[in-house]
């Protein structure tokens, strides 16, 4: 049986990262038919403070590989942020997918009332519930990651679409 905090997150993670290989493939067929150096895409942003498609795509992942395991109760993963190709981005969304196909819907039975506790960066911890965790701060930075690699390379003028950011679902 499915519980709710997995129903509402894992299929979620793994559609749209689906949804963002596939426009990481459209965008490394549009550099090579367009003769661009794939290097300009993946450092590209959409203004200078902001990631590159690289970082956003890293990020993304991230909050999908910590969001699960949290919410299943198992320790994050730890990756690397070393990828400089499409082929490389590639290889992490796989492994985030993965890691996600190897968790159990039975890990989520008590995670809507677990108690999460992150660090984001600064020393400033932050507690939430797990239902609050996934729906008030997960899904969100998650969402604008994918969102934000998107934009960078639909303004790039790779040919891709809302069904393409969508996924298959």
């Amino acid at each position: 049986m499915t519980t709710p905090m997995y129903t509402t997150s894992i299929p979620v993670f793994k559609q749209m990262l689906g949804g963002l290989a596939d426009v990481l493939r459209k965008a490394e067929a549009h550099a090579e038919a367009k003769k661009i150096d794939p290097a300009v895409l993946l450092q590209s942003r959409l203004f200078p403070d902001m990631f590159n498609l690289l970082r956003q795509v890293q990020v993304a992942s991230d909050f999908a590989k910590g969001i699960a395991a949290r919410l299943a109760g198992v320790d994050v993963p730890k990756v690397e942020d070393k990828e400089q190709t499409f082929a490389d981005l590639q290889a992490r969304i796989a492994a985030m997918l993965t890691f996600m196909d190897g968790l159990n819907p039975s890990q989520f039975a008590d995670a809507a009332t677990r108690e999460i506790i992150t660090q984001a960066g600064t020393p400033k911890e932050k507690r939430f519930t797990g239902q609050s965790y996934l729906l008030n701060y997960g899904l969100p930075h998650f969402f604008f990651h994918v969102t934000t690699a998107y934009a960078i390379l639909r303004h790039n003028g790779v040919e891709v679409g809302k069904k393409d950011y969508i996924g298959t679902y």
